[in-house]
């Protein structure tokens, strides 16, 4: 597990051209749903169809085997040649050799006027080429349970993740698309969509260290190295078991966990030793909430986040290497690189949103943070009010798994997908069906396929839903993008063979039937477009005869919620160039629509959708309350976002740069809890390899989603003309507009639309689930 969790970072960090960063796996680890219950009344919800009513019994009844599409043998996702992990790689070697024809045509379009006009269609034609087999490949490695296939699936990925490589780095391509660029004509005649998408290759290529002289070239391909094996190390160390803390027995006296605790006191009365509590362990977490001696957490406190000399250097070592290779491509520092093609464009931009957020988030964590020290006081029985530390939070302010804003019934897992196809259609005239899954199809027997069905246009694409744990596959929840959306009836497939040989043709054939029966028109726009394709990874209970169907926790529910945002996304987002469709947008933006899912779940309107025939009430909760402690992890979460723009800016190249040190000093001026002495929990910050420069997105994307829920969907969320804005304003545009412009104009602020420093500082000064925001955890 610990390697492929590296390999999925990996992944992500290696995304440039051809999007296939774009092609990314959007996780969530531990959800949270933060906003009050709506109380304005809300629009009758549309009644529940045959579908739903279906959809309840694909998910809750085990018995109920999803029905056949086919009696005929297929492949993966109905591909034909998809049935062997051999077959795999030959449609790999087939897919490389496509792209080699393809690339060749690009590389000789200055010799026709009509061959550089199409430039930049071809390139996406090869981003798509590409990245379809190395998507396949990632989920097949992460979710197949069978060794062969995930074995196939590594060789097929590393062999065309080596040609992107050279693709990144090919002064060939990138000349001919400064010829686009720098002719008139051309640039006149891309629509706004291609002309973002060609930009999109023109900053990667630029990223890549594309126009450095050959040694500097050479540089930054071996510190691009360099970094991907820091990374890899970092990742590793960063999951790698620490040292356990060394408990005494007397000191674990007056538990409140009776169970756990009775069982470690008897544990050192049989030994007659210490006990030695791992960090991370189930017994590490009894002690932070329930010991009453404050040594014994203490001591777990500071294993939990303590670090060898190596793990430090590794960290550093890497952030080093991320500041050269800015330095070479001209860029002050690694944020400056990786910022300029997000939404807050600049390291000093993203300062102006964590100030502006920090300023409104203080008060209220300070008051939370007196709260803690009153019951500290309390508990001591002490004169003035104590100073509380970093490991009194939990015992102090125990943290409650999530709750629905009002008393609900059990939630089974069918209900939910019934819940969720009820919303969508209220908002979008979009529903989810059962699809017929024929032999050979789907990688496992529990995989279920919805077709996403639009009530004007008809099938949209398919969602895979594999979500019950098993043995092997990955822990969490993601979004997986297998196929993207795109326009493919002018894709001149016949050019790419005018200097081929003749055999080449056949390489095409293996795939063509099966790329033309998932592609359709649509009533009311132009062309031809391939449909896509997403699978959804959970770990729920499986359902069985003797236990009944999955009863999901609330933080199930909004995990849920969330991915489905991110699916929803992906189908809706219909663009003629898939490097720009769904989920293929800014890092700093991607996130807004799967977290304005999870507002839906605050209003009773909403929940009143997973009642199938008015069978039971929806009150409200007697015990709900609202969390002090939110607004304390609110900021943290902003000391992260902090700290990971410190780490990455052109400090870390200083000669007495010392991570600990600077990690000791923003807790000085900025910290709400003192920085405990002698530890060093940055090495366990993993996101500093996947999000490095951009940990503040998360907190960015709640901010927007905060603001657009509150003003458009609060006080009516089924409202279907709102639904339709959402959908025609940002879900329809992928990433082929400017994010700025999309939230602009679906809030009606025009100030925004300039995406300066004024309106990072002014998405900061927004509040975030009302007046305290809670983290996601991605």
């Amino acid at each position: 597990m610990l390697a492929k969790a590296a390999q999925n970072a990996l992944a992500k960090q290696a995304k440039s051209l051809f999007r296939f960063k774009g092609c990314l796996n959007i996780k969530r680890n531990a959800p949270h749903i933060i906003s009050r219950p709506a109380t304005a009344t809300a629009a009758l919800p549309l009644p529940a169809s045959r579908d739903d009513v279906d959809i309840v019994a694909l998910f809750d009844q085990p018995q109920a085997a999803q029905r056949s599409a086919s009696t005929s043998y297929t492949g993966l996702f109905g591909h034909p040649i998809l049935t062997t992990p051999a077959a795999f790689n030959a449609l790999a070697d087939s897919t490389l050799r496509r792209a080699q024809l393809l690339t060749e045509r690009v590389l000789r379009a200055r010799e026709s006027r009509e061959e550089l006009f199409r430039v930049v269609k071809n390139l996406d034609r090869l981003s798509d080429l590409l990245c379809g087999v190395i998507d396949l490949a990632e989920l097949i490695r992460n979710a197949h349970p069978d060794n062969a296939w995930v074995q196939s699936a590594d060789e097929v990925y590393e062999k065309l993740c080596e040609f992107m490589n050279i693709l990144n780095t090919h002064v060939g391509l990138y000349e001919v698309l400064h010829a686009v660029l720098s002719d008139p004509e051309v640039v006149r005649s891309l629509s706004p969509e291609a002309h973002q998408t060609a930009l999109i290759f023109w900053r990667d290529f630029e990223k890549s260290g594309i126009d450095l002289p050959p040694e500097q070239r050479n540089r930054f391909v071996s510190l691009s190295t360099e970094i991907s094996l820091l990374g890899r190390q970092f990742l590793n160390e960063t999951a790698s078991a620490r040292p356990p803390a060394v408990i005494k027995p007397a000191e674990l006296q007056g538990l409140k966990d009776l169970g756990m605790g009775a069982r470690l006191r008897l544990q050192a009365q049989v030994t007659n030793r210490d006990l030695l509590v791992y960090p991370g362990s189930l017994q590490a977490q009894m002690i932070m909430r329930s010991a009453p001696a404050e040594e014994p957490r203490r001591k777990v406190y500071i294993a939990a986040n303590a670090s060898t000399p190596e793990q430090i250097q590794t960290l550093e070592r890497l952030l080093r290497a991320r500041g050269e290779l800015a330095r070479l491509v001209g860029k002050p520092s690694f944020a400056h690189m990786t910022l300029s093609d997000k939404m807050a464009k600049s390291p000093e931009n993203v300062q102006h949103f964590l100030d502006a957020l920090m300023d409104h988030t203080h008060p209220y964590a300070r008051r939370a943070l007196r709260t803690l020290s009153m019951r500290k006081q309390g508990h001591l029985n002490t004169e003035s009010f104590p100073t509380i530390q970093a490991w009194d939070r939990d015992y102090y302010c125990p943290p409650e798994p999530p709750a629905p804003p009002v008393s609900l019934p059990p939630l089974t897992l069918g209900t939910v997908f019934m819940g969720l196809s009820r919303l969508f259609q209220n908002l979008y005239g979009i529903s989810l069906r059962l699809a017929g899954v024929a032999p050979g199809e789907v990688w496992h027997t529990n995989v279920r396929k919805l077709e996403v069905i639009d009530e004007q246009t008809g099938v949209l694409g398919w969602i895979y839903a594999d979500l019950f744990a098993r043995r092997g596959k990955p822990s969490g929840a993601a979004h997986y993008t297998v196929r993207c959306s795109r326009r493919v009836d002018d894709d001149d497939v016949e050019g790419d063979f005018r200097y081929a040989d003749e055999r080449d043709r056949t390489i095409v054939q293996m795939s063509q039937n099966f790329e033309d029966a998932h592609r359709r028109q649509f009533p009311g726009q132009e062309g031809t477009f391939q449909l896509p394709v997403v699978v959804l990874l959970c770990e729920f209970a499986r359902p069985s005869i003797s236990r009944g169907p999955t009863v999901l926790e609330w933080h199930e529910v909004m995990t849920l919620f969330h991915e489905m945002g991110h699916a929803m996304h992906s189908m809706i987002g219909r663009t003629e160039y898939q490097n720009v469709s769904g989920t293929r947008c800014a890092t700093d933006f991607v996130e807004l629509p799967s977290i304005l899912m999870e507002h839906f779940l605050s209003s009773p309107a909403v929940l009143s959708l997973f009642d199938l025939d008015d069978s039971f009430s929806i009150r409200q909760a007697g015990n709900h309350h609202e969390d002090p402690c939110r607004s304390i992890d609110t900021h943290t979460q902003i000391l992260l976002a902090a700290l990971d723009q410190i780490y990455h800016s052109s400090a870390a190249l200083e000669d007495d740069f010392d991570s600990t040190t600077t990690l000791a000093g923003l807790y000085e001026v900025r910290g709400l809890i003192p920085y405990v002495p002698g530890t060093s929990w940055q090495t366990q910050f993993g996101h500093l390899f996947g999000y490095g420069g951009t940990y503040y997105s998360y907190l960015f994307d709640r901010a927007i989603a905060s603001r657009v829920w509150q003003k458009l969907f609060s006080h009516n969320p089924l409202t279907r003309t709102t639904g339709e804005k959402f959908k025609r304003d940002v879900l329809s545009h992928g990433g082929g507009k400017d994010p700025w412009m999309m939230v602009s104009k679906l809030l009606g602020a025009p100030e925004l639309g300039s995406g300066n420093a004024e309106a990072m500082a002014e998405v900061g000064r927004w509040k975030i689930e009302d007046e305290v925001s809670v983290p996601g955890r991605h």
